[in-house]
């Protein structure tokens, strides 16, 4: 259960308010209190379902009201999905992420999917997976396989939700969410930032996330990325600097959770993500391609790390999941735990 009161939305936008750099710090100090700051969890992310999706997401080429070019693809075959997970493995990723473009899996593909989370689990990775709306019995299904992540992100606040997606309820992705943590798998939830949504609009995003009955354990920040023959495809661009106080405000709001820094960085300069990892992100997406997107190389990525003094963590630690992790955060906690957290708010 969360372990403060809930967050209001004038505590909330005066985060959002606050002196850039101010709030850098607080950030800053509020999430090495929780993690190491040199250490950045890596994932891969692998569509293994592209395209034709029902859902009419106005940011999303594989839906299958946009003409964008993309072709669609059956489910992937087990083994091929395995064989992207070893390469995966190889390249420094410790979490594995399968992502299909559907509105909700059917029963007839729940036996692949659990090959798949079992066969990855075998290789020492972490599982994750984003299939749409779950109902209780297949979450507990994968939940079974051994599945560690669900993936079902709100996007942005109940306000503006109705002028990008109108296919699928607010509440529906809350109901997945609580469907996802009954079942014992943890949730990754977060959502986007460029939808043509308002500051009032991120903290509202922001709230719903830190006020669930337990935050996300991972919570990625997307910048959207336009593509052509979507509705969104002419959007302005979002000021990078409105992007990193987004992080930082999440780092404070859930200060145990793995902020990641998700789709969007091909178009962020290097140093837009090292603010943000000075902001408090501490995960991204490893590899080429983020599902149909287009993301920095594994190798462009460890030349930044390495110009930012970070290290990609070589075995999974999430937070309370891990003695080595929870010994890493009764070190770094100490006795005025909350007083940052309690100032920043």
């Amino acid at each position: 259960m969360t372990t403060h009161a809930p967050w209001t939305y004038e505590q909330t936008q005066a985060l959002f308010e606050k002196p850039f750099l101010e709030l850098m710090f607080a950030a800053q100090q509020i999430h090495r209190q929780h993690f190491d700051p040199r250490q950045v969890q890596v994932s891969t992310l692998l569509s293994i379902k592209t395209g034709a999706c029902p859902e009419d997401c106005k940011y999303c080429p594989q839906s299958s009201r946009y003409k964008t070019g993309l072709e669609s693809e059956r489910l992937m075959e087990v083994e091929q999905v395995l064989e992207s997970a070893r390469q995966a493995k190889a390249a420094g990723s410790t979490r594995f992420c399968m992502g299909a473009a559907w509105k909700n899996p059917h029963d007839r593909d729940m036996p692949y999917l659990e090959q798949m989370v079992q066969g990855v689990k075998q290789l020492g990775m972490e599982t994750c997976m984003t299939l749409g709306s779950l109902n209780g019995d297949q979450a507990q299904r994968l939940a079974s396989a051994g599945l560690d992540y669900y993936n079902h992100n709100l996007d942005t606040s109940p306000e503006f939700y109705g002028n990008i997606i109108t296919t699928r309820s607010y509440q529906e992705r809350l109901d997945t969410l609580q469907e996802v943590r009954g079942a014992g798998i943890k949730v990754c939830s977060g959502g986007i930032v460029g939808l043509g949504e308002t500051v009032k609009d991120r903290a509202g995003l922001l709230m719903q996330l830190a006020n669930l009955p337990v935050p996300p354990e991972s919570v990625p920040i997307n910048m959207l990325v336009k593509v052509k023959g979507t509705p969104l495809a002419d959007n302005a661009d979002v000021d990078p600097f409105d992007f990193i106080r987004t992080i930082a405000v999440a780092r404070i709001m859930m200060p145990r959770s793995y902020v990641r820094l998700s789709a969007g960085r091909e178009q962020m300069s290097e140093q837009t993500q090292a603010m943000c990892f000075m902001a408090g992100a501490n995960s991204i997406f490893y590899g080429c391609k983020l599902l149909t997107t287009p993301n920095p190389a594994e190798d462009k990525d460890l030349i930044l790390f390495a110009k930012l003094g970070l290290n990609p963590q070589q075995t999974a630690t999430e937070m309370g999941d891990n003695q080595q992790q929870d010994a890493l955060t009764a070190k770094l906690i100490t006795a005025d735990n909350d007083q940052f957290y309690n100032a920043a708010r």
